[in-house]
Formats: structure tokens, C-alpha cells, sequence
């Protein structure tokens, strides 16, 4: 369990943000690191399309400093994220930089397989961890869900205003999940989650008021709604789901 002083929230900077972490190359990534090497629980988040964005490695300070947990981050694209100019696809150039990057940097079945190939080395790396949980951001949550299966090496996951949203993937899943969908989602999908995720202590809520990509590298920091929700989702929400189920 987390302390009293943990649960107090640090403040969110809105803008031009200094992450508390280090990069380490850890199972041949570059990957962000932050909290408590010496944690009992291990988190791996998984970020959004646009890579190592601020918003991202802040969220993941928040969730470290909650759950007195060590947070990862790694840089799947190495370097090669997508840029910010190409969404919304609304033109053949930028529909083929995306279909380009998905088919290669940021293909899922892939990195799928990157992630789970290296919990043996965090576990190696981080020996005290007892359990390890996986968040995913927008991409990062069909990589997640698909690492939930049966032979998952995580005790919990998670996807936050998720991508390529398919209820076929929760059918599958052998552990607690957690959907935090926004407005943009699908709605029947959204839906559809709910009873399938249910049987394994699963939670799906839609931020109705909130964007897709709201704790992301999109995220708003400098509006106070937008701030007040990426806190809750962040440090509140997923830090409670995380709490329940890998302490």
C-alpha cells in the first residue's frame, strides 16, 4: 500500500515540464525510468503514436509517486515517432506517413512481442518488484490489451482513450483491465467491453467530456478542466485500479 504522503498530489505543470526520471537501455530500448527502484510494484507504460511526449513521462511521474512504484517507459520507435502534423488524416500524404508508420516503427503484433519479450528482464533489473501491470495510451492500449491473454506476464492492465478499439480483444483477457475511453471512442464498443472485461474484476468508464488522447501526448495542461481530468485519470483512477490489484 501506498503512504499518506504519497497520496498527496504533486502539482501538474502545465507547461514546459522537467520529467524526474533517467533513460536506461533496458531489453535493447531506451526506456524512461521513474520512482522507486526498489518498488514492490512495476508498471509499464505504454505511450500513445507520438512517442516520448511530456504529457506522457509526466503522467508517469504522477503514477509513480502514487503508487511509490517504479514506471517504464520504452521508446518502441525509437526515436521515429509520429508527428503531431499528420492527425487529423485528411490528406493521401498523411494517410500514407500513418499507414507507413503502423506497418513498421509502431506495428502491433510486433511491438506486442517486443513488450512481453522484455518483463523477464525488468524482473531481472528491478528483482524486489512483486507484480507487474501495463498501461496503454491510444496505440499503446492494443498493445496492452493483446498482452493481457493467457500466458500474460502482468497481474493487471490497463487503456486509456484506446486505439483500434475491438471487443473481439477482450475476449481474451486473463486479468483485471481497465478501459478509460473518451468521447471519441465508439460508443458500441465502448459498450461492449464492459460485460467481457466484468468476469475478471474489469472497469470501463467513458470521460464524456474529455478528448481522444486527453492523458496523452495531447493532452491540455494549461485548461482546467482538461488538467483537473488528466489528474483524476492519471493519479486518481488508474493509480487506484493499479493499488487494487498489484499491492
Amino acid at each position: 500500500m501506498t503512504c499518506e504522503a504519497c497520496r498527496t498530489i504533486p502539482p501538474v505543470t502545465s507547461q514546459g515540464y522537467t520529467p524526474k526520471g533517467q533513460y536506461e537501455t533496458i531489453a535493447g530500448l531506451k526506456t524512461y525510468v521513474t520512482g522507486n527502484p526498489e518498488a514492490r510494484i512495476g508498471l509499464v507504460d505504454i505511450y500513445d503514436v507520438f512517442g516520448l511526449s511530456n504529457q506522457t513521462l509526466q503522467g508517469a511521474d504522477l503514477l509513480a509517486t502514487r503508487l511509490n512504484a517504479v514506471v517504464l517507459v520504452p521508446d518502441f520507435f525509437e526515436g521515429d515517432a509520429l508527428e503531431h502534423h499528420n492527425i487529423p488524416p485528411d490528406t493521401d500524404e498523411k494517410k500514407q506517413r500513418i499507414g507507413q508508420f503502423l506497418a513498421t516503427r509502431a506495428n502491433i503484433e510486433r511491438n506486442t512481442g517486443v513488450v512481453l519479450a522484455a518483463v523477464p528482464e525488468y524482473r531481472t533489473r528491478f528483482p524486489l518488484v512483486a507484480k507487474w501491470g501495463a498501461n496503454g495510451l491510444c496505440w499503446g492500449g492494443k498493445v496492452t490489451i493483446l498482452a493481457s491473454g493467457s500466458n500474460t506476464p502482468f497481474a493487471a492492465s490497463s487503456q486509456v482513450h484506446p486505439g483500434l478499439l475491438d471487443p473481439a480483444d477482450a475476449q481474451f483477457v486473463s486479468i483485471p483491465h481497465m478501459v478509460l475511453a473518451s468521447k471519441d471512442e465508439e460508443a458500441d464498443k465502448v459498450a461492449a467491453y464492459a460485460p467481457l472485461v466484468a468476469p475478471k474484476s474489469g472497469v470501463v468508464e467513458t470521460y464524456s467530456s474529455m478528448w481522444h488522447g486527453w492523458m496523452g501526448a495531447r493532452a491540455n495542461l494549461e485548461n482546467e478542466e482538461s488538467r483537473a481530468e488528466y489528474v483524476r485519470g492519471r493519479y486518481a483512477q488508474l493509480a487506484d485500479f493499479f493499488e487494487k490489484h498489484l499491492a
